[in-house]
């Protein structure tokens, strides 16, 4: 949506503000800058709830304002959105299919390596090359950047401890990415070892079993959410001796439950002593709670490892992280492919070169190596990634990378969309491109003068002033381009209005019930740019988030689904506990090593929305206008009924 700016509105204090990690902890009150920031943020949150439909409530999704009208209203609130407009050019020019498609993509949470427009100029030389005969054009970007932005994954399994210390046989592909994506964290290669893994589940399973659990015997983690990943890590530790632990998150906010945190992390004896392994989220992928970034000092002082879980961060967040004051022991990340088009990807598992010593050498998958397209490899499209699949495919590892070096660069390895109902989506866990076996030259489809063609390319792209190949990933080069404040203000403004148009929404009964709950964070400054909620209907009841994602998505907006757990209620709330709390239908009762009962099986499923670093105030609208419909007390049924003359299958509710 191209907008138009409106520069007279009134502006507010925000804009040159930051969010502060190191807010909301306990320690010395009244400073200065302490109350400038607090200000900084009251002032935003009321702002907000007195600009965005002051004194409205809407009971009809046919009352909703337009597009255009809620559009200038919008600006009007946030005249420095209009300072954002760069994004909108970047999204037009570089990620055209959004538009094209009228998809609305609500689904990822991470980073992206590539754009859109460049897997259609490698689709465009691809296809160039197939309709001729003749020599195919070298590559149009300079020699010393590689223009085609696609790779294949080589499985293998072995030792971290031996990988981080002595390291293997990578492409040039491999050493390239690698060298791109520490510069764009701002991680040195002097402090940090990086491992690929095949997705983020993948890099926890590592960690736990590497990880000296027979003389560091805690396992703490901080999640509100239950995370595929880190459930792998709780029992592959657990498996390992772990005792595996919890923070508890107080409701109704969703905030740390900092008392008990702090009973867990602090340790009584003076010895100094490893106790184990904290793990810490930056922020929450689902509610978009932001968490203080000082409970990283409070464990390292008494004792602990420190793993950052860092795939819910923004993409420039890590330079405000501190990396130099905090300096974790591990830390994991993920990246994509293409947002909106391609969400494989692979995982990134830091360990600090000092810790390195501590590891066990235990064997383990999930290792991966970064290897380029290849023609002469015939790419499955049924692998997931699993710690099966890794198992299966990992006996072509090493030996693949030297073939893999010297074949071709033109080909995706998907092109095909793939948006997944659960929360764990975009951070490189669905890989549908996963598993590969080699051809025989002799019985490929490719012809010898593609080879030919390929080897040109190949040795063209490594070309370069000092002999090392070069990666364009231009979608991190858009990131570093927008800056911090850019990115971090935008998502600001766009979720705040999310929220606050949210909760604008009632039913048109007496009760004036209304139509969403909103879990974590509400209109707040720094919260992050992820929304956990329900729709509840005019009777109060919740209408299950599964059947809220299938109907948005034949809206053509992609929601995911996850959940909250670890829900600590005090006697203010026990009465609501009975009401809120729902039993996990898929989930099995478990012992941990402390002998308590986990409590993760309680909890609430919620529906989620992520909006990226590319979301507009259209996307925002449109689920906006969704979540409306459901004001009318029969959406539901005539959208059964509708799904059923078109003779589709009827949606189970």
């Amino acid at each position: 949506m191209q907008s138009p700016c409106l520069k007279e509105a009134t502006q507010v204090c925000l804009q040159k503000c930051c969010p502060s990690p190191f807010l909301n902890m306990p320690g010395p009150k009244n400073t200065e800058s302490r109350s400038t920031s607090a200000a900084c943020r009251r002032d935003f949150a009321e702002t907000t709830s007195a600009s965005i439909f002051p004194n409205t409530h809407f009971t009809n999704h046919e009352s909703l304002p337009s597009l255009k009208e809620s559009f200038t209203e919008f600006t009007k609130a946030y005249p420095n959105y209009c300072d954002t407009e760069q994004v909108d050019h970047i999204r037009a020019h570089e990620y055209y299919h959004l538009t094209q498609s009228n998809h609305t993509c609500l689904d990822y949470i991470g980073i992206g390596l590539f754009s859109y427009s460049q897997l259609q100029k490698q689709d465009f030389s691809k296809n160039q090359h197939a309709s001729s005969s003749s020599t195919p054009p070298l590559l149009t970007s300079p020699p010393r950047s590689l223009d085609f932005p696609f790779f294949s994954i080589s499985y293998k399994t072995g030792s971290l401890k031996t990988q981080l210390l002595h390291g293997g046989q990578e492409s040039e592909l491999e050493s390239a990415i690698k060298k791109r994506i520490m510069g764009f964290l701002n991680i040195s290669e002097s402090d940090y070892s990086l491992v690929f893994t095949a997705n983020r589940t993948s890099a926890f399973k590592l960690l736990a079993d590497s990880y000296p659990f027979k003389t560091s015997r805690k396992l703490l983690t901080v999640y509100d959410y239950e995370s595929e990943a880190v459930e792998s890590m709780n029992h592959y530790s657990e498996k390992r001796g772990a005792q595996v632990m919890s923070a508890e998150f107080s409701w109704p906010r969703l905030r740390i439950h900092s008392s008990k945190l702090k009973k867990m992390i602090v340790s009584k004896k003076k010895k100094k002593k490893k106790r184990g392994l904290f793990v810490f989220p930056l922020h929450s992928r689902v509610t978009g709670a932001r968490y203080p970034y000082l409970w990283m000092s409070v464990a390292q002082e008494n004792g602990w490892h420190v793993l950052i879980d860092a795939c819910a961060l923004g993409p420039k967040d890590m330079d405000s992280f501190g990396l130099s004051l905090f300096q974790p022991d591990f830390l994991i990340c993920s990246f994509y492919k293409v947002f909106g088009e391609n969400p494989s990807g692979f995982g990134c598992l830091f360990v600090k070169k000092s810790v390195i010593s501590i590891l066990e050498a235990a064997t383990s998958s999930g290792m991966v190596n970064i290897v380029p397209p290849k023609e002469l490899l015939h790419l499955g499209g049924d692998s997931s990634g699993t710690d099966t699949d890794l198992e299966q495919t990992s006996k072509f590892a090493l030996e693949e990378v030297e073939l893999a070096s010297s074949s071709s660069f033109s080909g995706p390895i998907s092109n095909q969309t793939s948006h997944t109902p659960k929360v764990e989506q975009g951070e490189s866990s669905d890989f549908l491109n996963a598993a590969a076996r080699v051809e025989e030259p002799e019985t490929s489809e490719i012809g010898k003068s593609e080879i030919q063609a390929a080897k040109t390319q190949h040795q063209c792209a490594k070309a370069s002033r000092n002999g090392n190949l070069e990666v364009e990933c231009r979608s991190l080069d858009q990131v570093d381009s927008l800056g911090l404040i850019l990115i971090a203000n935008r998502s600001r403004y766009l979720i705040n209005w999310l929220v606050n148009s949210m909760l604008k929404l009632k039913h048109p009964n007496e009760d004036g019930i209304r139509l969403v709950r909103i879990y974590g964070p509400k209109i707040k400054f720094d919260r992050g740019p992820a929304l956990a909620f329900n729709i509840y209907d005019w009777k109060g009841e919740k209408v299950e988030p599964v059947l809220v994602q299938k109907l948005a998505d034949r809206s053509s907006i992609s929601l995911s689904y996850g959940f909250l757990h670890h829900i600590y209620f005090s006697d203010k709330y026990a009465e609501e506990k009975g009401r809120v709390l729902e039993k996990r239908e898929s989930g099995a009762k478990r012992t941990v090593s402390n002998g308590l009962k986990n409590k993760s099986d309680l909890g609430i499923t919620v529906v989620t929305a992520a909006l990226g670093f590319l979301a507009n105030f259209e996307d925002a609208y449109r689920l906006w206008a969704f979540v409306a419909q459901f004001l009318d007390a029969d959406f539901v049924e005539k959208e059964r009924w509708r799904y059923t003359a078109l003779n589709q299958k009827t949606v189970e509710v």
